[in-house]
């Protein structure tokens, strides 16, 4: 088993959760733990080389640009409306990259 691939589909399905979260409860802490997270599966991902590096890397680049400034709306300006739909931009993206990580693992051929 790969150890490295563990953790990174760990952070990057974590990222994707813990932004669902916040949809469920528009919570400043949930998103605060969502946008951290997503932040550390976009630092593994930086390692990453496979086929789909680069699509991987963009789609938690955008995720990253929606959690952050979700998180700033709503703690700087208490708009939770705008937070949530930001939230949704990232959990999109997040998803995408979920699509890419099961494509990726589909056209590796490993042997058990």
């Amino acid at each position: 088993m790969d150890w490295g691939r563990v953790i990174f589909i760990f952070f990057a399905l974590m990222s994707l959760t813990t932004t669902a979260g916040f949809l469920y409860e528009h919570n400043t802490t949930a998103l605060f733990v969502a946008a951290s997270i997503n932040l550390v599966s976009t630092l593994l991902k930086i390692g990453v080389k496979n086929v789909l590096s680069a699509e991987l890397f963009a789609s938690s680049l955008v995720a990253d640009l929606h959690l952050i400034p979700a998180l700033l709306m709503i703690l700087l300006f208490q708009d939770t409306q705008t937070a949530i739909a930001l939230a949704i931009g990232g959990m999109i993206a997040n998803v995408f990259s979920m699509a890419l990580v099961l494509i990726e693992s589909a056209k590796t051929k490993e042997e058990f």
